[in-house]
């Protein structure tokens, strides 16, 4: 077996198709075709099933792509680290950014990053659920994330500064004649939610608590930005960071009180690369609220 022909199995699962897999490859499909035949052979099962969709892979194929991953995301890295110290840094940056941190920070520091080196590859994961975080951990392909700090967070996790969760209200509420919403005066509002399982929601769930608000839900949505267009358009309203806020739409969000800050951190994978080290300190340099709120001193 070759790394070789674990890059050809993920591309055909990804595509569905060896011809649309060797086209993104570059290679020609009858060689594709034998190399993931070959490859079958050697470990003695099938890897894939032939549907009216495409090729799918079969319940052995699975478990087998997914180490087969861990395993060109290793030798990515290894390639990426040694020819770091020639400035050629290359292959494939995985980046999850949780409940939608980062939205102005991480595009600035990205640009940086592909300035400094362009043949590096960046893949985000915006806003991924809790099973899907740990999916991305488990996998072994996640090279950074930015989430907001927690009981379980661990002791090399690095601090980048505070985001502050705003709220989002329909065009003509009768709050936005305020420059800051009291938290309180939000009871009986229908609320624009998200996925239960989500980091947001939990927030925003404790925020309901906290200030002894029982939630009328009007929606769920898995993102921010559609979170603040819907509550927006009047359907209910939402709490977001404020760097999530969509363009066009600072003029109906408004500061709560009492404040909700969340610290936000960046969490490197062990034995860190000169690629994540890199993006770790351009998203330092970008501008964050650095100092801890007042409403956190004052407990």
């Amino acid at each position: 077996m070759s790394l070789r022909q674990y890059e050809y199995a993920l591309a055909v699962a990804e595509h569905g198709s060896v011809t649309a897999a060797a086209e993104l490859l570059r290679v020609a499909q009858p060689s594709m075709s034998q190399q993931i035949r070959g490859l079958e052979r050697e470990l003695g099962v099938k890897l894939f099933d032939r549907t009216p969709t495409g090729l799918v892979p079969t319940a052995v194929g699975h478990a087998f792509l997914r180490e087969a991953e861990v395993a060109v995301s290793a030798s990515r890295r290894a390639r990426a680290t040694a020819r770091a110290g020639a400035d050629e840094l290359v292959g494939e940056l995985v980046v999850a950014a949780q409940m939608g941190f980062g939205t102005r920070q991480l595009p600035g520091a990205l640009g940086a990053l592909r300035r400094r080196f362009p043949r590096l590859e960046v893949t985000v994961f915006e806003e991924p659920s809790s099973a899907e975080l740990d999916r991305l951990c488990r996998r072994g392909v996640l090279d950074l994330a930015l989430m907001a700090e927690c009981e379980g967070t661990p002791d090399d996790a690095h601090h980048l500064g505070y985001e502050e969760f705003v709220v989002v209200l329909g065009a003509g509420h009768r709050l936005l004649a305020a420059d800051r919403v009291e938290l309180r005066e939000l009871a009986g509002e229908p609320w624009v939610r998200f996925d239960r399982d989500s980091a947001l929601d939990r927030v925003l769930r404790n925020v309901l608590r906290d200030n002894e608000l029982t939630p009328v839900t009007a929606a769920r949505v898995s993102q921010t930005a559609t979170a603040a267009r819907w509550a927006a358009q009047g359907l209910g309203v939402t709490l977001v960071p404020a760097s999530a806020v969509p363009h066009g739409y600072e003029h109906l969000v408004r500061p709560v009180s009492p404040a909700v800050p969340q610290p936000v951190i960046a969490v490197l994978r062990q034995g860190a690369g000169p690629a994540e080290t890199a993006l770790l300190e351009l998203l330092r340099q970008e501008i964050w609220s650095g100092s801890v709120p007042s409403s956190l001193l004052a407990h």
